[in-house]
């Protein structure tokens, strides 16, 4: 714990450094599984654990006690059988049990004494111990220590002689021990709990009452987090902050699409993925694949058959390896749009991609004071920036209503905003400084006709994933990630220019794109919905999730 905040690790060099510790350290196995120490924290524990242990300071409440109980079964050795150790089961009716017991009970007095010292040799400063006139007292190991013997005598007593014992009687005693040396005597102050308080101090003393305000609307959240709970048709169905995508649920209708027949069309094309399950299973192993698969390998299906067949052990779906590879290979060849014009996920290699990009960014406020004159940020402020800079064609304008007229709009943005990017892809731009855009991805596998109905390319035109993305909240989510992607440029690219080198933002409906010959209608191929929000548009979110409404 102390190493990941001080080194500022994630996960994998969290692993990597666990690794390193636990295969360099060597000792004991318990040592290896706690790698930081108890060293300076109070420690409680019976006194058998503390054996061959020591502590600077050393407390001992209760050593003065000792209860004794009455068992018909007594363990003991046995001196005439070679001190062989002994269960005696006769009981209480047993001729020779009153003998065998107070064997038994010389031999447990002997290892309470003995445990006695261990307590009292473990502090390398100070050791301090309690006594009190309790009824099991005299069996106590230091109350025969201290008033079982006197000084000098080296047998130490089953149990202390005289029962009861007066305080004066006690004290006195102890002061000969303290005479003697290497023994401290303090008196614990008597409390009456009747008597009433004279101390003008203590009598101001009281419950401590809770009068600050809890400030509830600080959230770590997340795009699908900020429009859960909201109950009107619409529903997040991304993958940000869960290990399984939940976008991928079994049943991904859309009521207002247009559904295509129970067959399709002579004229269309079946989609590679259609006889493929839905569910979030299958979409988080896809995810994984278009992660990991090298689009440069030499054989390219035997690069994804590797990495399903590793996948499904994590995602197992009802589908063997080499169908699923089939169905996915034509995914990199299928036409990117125009934001990546002429080019296939296979032409874009893996030096090119930033992938499962991961954030967490302080929204307005997350990190610091709120001022008191200023207004909470919200999504409405969100759907104000669509309509403001949105041209009047733009698809996506009519999900500034959305934002600004349901119950998200009271949405509040304070607190952090984390989340993960499936990819950022680097794609050729000659006109632009440094010859490349940087193009915003999500993978979706959404079914967007009945479970019943073929898939086809033509379900998945630009027009029924305008719709798609509007109504699953998408157009939200690619806002919020494009913002990502501004502040990671302007960060880590030297003479960054957003008009320049933001791409703008790629949906990938995995099941409408089918390869070379996917449908392109009016400039847009099947399955990819192209979208390029104006700079204006993310500069000015930015700013709104970075400093709140002016």
């Amino acid at each position: 714990h102390e190493t990941a905040h001080r080194e500022r690790h994630g996960l994998p060099a969290m692993l990597d450094w666990l690794r390193q510790q636990t295969q360099e350290r060597g000792g004991a196995p318990e040592r290896n599984r706690r790698l930081d120490s108890d060293a300076a924290a109070v420690q409680i524990m019976t006194v058998w654990a503390s054996k061959g242990l020591q502590y600077p300071l050393v407390y001992l409440p209760f050593s003065f006690n000792r209860n004794i109980q009455t068992r018909e079964v007594v363990l003991y050795h046995d001196d005439d059988d070679d001190d062989a150790r002994c269960l005696d089961i006769g009981g209480k009716q047993h001729p020779g049990y009153r003998q065998i017991e107070a064997r038994g009970r010389h031999e447990v007095a002997g290892d309470d004494v003995r445990l006695t010292y261990v307590a009292l040799t473990r502090a390398q400063s100070q050791v301090v111990a309690w006594w009190a006139p309790s009824w099991d007292e005299p069996n106590g190991g230091l109350s025969r220590l201290l008033r079982g013997r006197g000084q000098g005598d080296v047998t130490v007593p089953d149990r202390v002689a005289t029962d009861k014992v007066d305080d004066a009687t006690a004290i006195a005693g102890f002061r000969a021990w303290e005479t003697a040396g290497g023994l401290s005597l303090e008196r614990a102050a008597h409390v009456d709990p009747d008597a009433p308080v004279s101390d003008p101090v203590a009598s101001d003393l009281g419950v401590r009452r809770f009068a600050r305000s809890i400030d509830t609307a600080w959230q770590r959240t997340s795009y699908s987090g900020l429009i859960r709970g909201v109950d009107d048709g619409h529903g997040p169905t991304s993958e940000v902050d869960s290990a399984e995508l939940d976008d991928e649920s079994e049943q991904q209708d859309d009521p207002d699409l247009d559904q295509v027949g129970q067959l399709p069309e002579a004229d269309e094309m079946v989609s590679p993925m259609a006889h493929l399950p839905a569910g979030a299973a299958l979409g988080s192993l896809v995810h994984a694949v278009l992660e990991l698969a090298d689009p440069e390998a030499a054989d390219l299906r035997a690069e994804v058959l590797t990495h399903v067949v590793d996948q499904l052990d994590w995602w197992p779906v009802a589908t063997e390896a080499d169908v699923l590879t089939d169905a996915l290979l034509p995914l990199f060849d299928s036409p990117l749009g125009p934001l990546a014009p002429g080019l296939t996920l296979r032409d874009v290699p893996i030096k090119d991609r930033l992938r499962e990009l991961d954030f967490e960014i302080p929204l307005a406020g997350g990190d610091g004071d709120r001022g008191a004159d200023r207004r909470e940020a919200t999504l409405a402020d969100v759907g104000v920036l669509l309509r403001e800079t949105l041209a009047a064609d733009d698809p996506l304008l009519p999900y500034a209503a959305r934002l600004t007229d349901s119950a998200l709009a009271e949405k509040s943005l304070r607190g952090y905003l984390s989340g993960s990017i499936d990819v950022v892809l680097r794609v050729p731009a000659p006109h632009v400084p440094g010859g490349h855009r940087y193009v915003v991805v999500d993978y979706k596998t959404n079914r967007l006709t009945d479970a019943g109905t073929v898939a086809t390319a033509q379900a998945f035109t630009h027009e029924r994933l305008t719709a798609a993305m509007l109504h699953s909240d998408y157009p939200l989510q690619a806002l919020l990630y494009t913002v990502v992607a501004h502040r990671y440029l302007r960060w880590r690219l030297p003479g960054y220019d957003p008009a320049q080198h933001l791409g703008g933002v790629l949906y990938l409906y995995l099941r409408g794109m089918c390869g070379p010959a996917t449908p392109v209608i009016d400039g847009h191929p099947t399955g990819a919905f192209s979208w390029v929000p104006p700079t204006a548009l993310v500069t000015a979110l930015s700013d709104l999730l970075d400093r709140g409404p002016r």
